[in-house]
């Protein structure tokens, strides 16, 4: 249950949706508790292994510059994009074309500068209901 509920905060037409990290309360956009960071698994940071490629509908970890400093924040490609690939952490991906489809029409919501550092953010609402993980 930790993201259902979290708000979109960062969206970009032709690349990506971010959340993770924050929820709105009484219209306030408000920082999640921080999380520990993890190893980030993609090539080069020394995990070949990781051959998931960035394309629509797939979904990664966000960082900073620094290689291990995910935390609870992902994206989900809303476009190919190969320059990421080797470089973030993918693990998953969008399964169904109805999905992919959410992804794009999100993708292309107007957003504005929220200030903070919020640039791309969002002039909707838009947040995550539930999240369900299936192996």
């Amino acid at each position: 249950g930790f993201y259902n509920g979290l708000t979109f905060h960062r969206v970009i037409e032709n690349f990506m949706i971010q959340t993770g990290g924050y929820k709105v309360e009484d219209n306030t956009l408000m920082e999640l508790d921080s999380t520990p960071s993890i190893e980030g698994e993609f090539a080069s940071n020394n995990h070949p292994e990781n051959t998931l490629k960035h394309e629509l509908g797939v979904i990664s970890m966000a960082r900073t510059s620094d290689k291990n400093s995910a935390t609870s924040q992902f994206f989900i490609c809303a476009a190919d994009c190969p320059w990421l690939d080797g470089e973030y952490a993918a693990f998953g991906k969008v399964v169904d074309e109805e999905s992919k489809q959410v992804v794009l029409e999100v993708s292309q919501v107007a957003t504005g500068n929220l200030g903070g550092g919020f640039t791309d953010f969002p002039q909707y609402d838009i947040r995550i209901v539930d999240v369900e993980i299936v192996e």
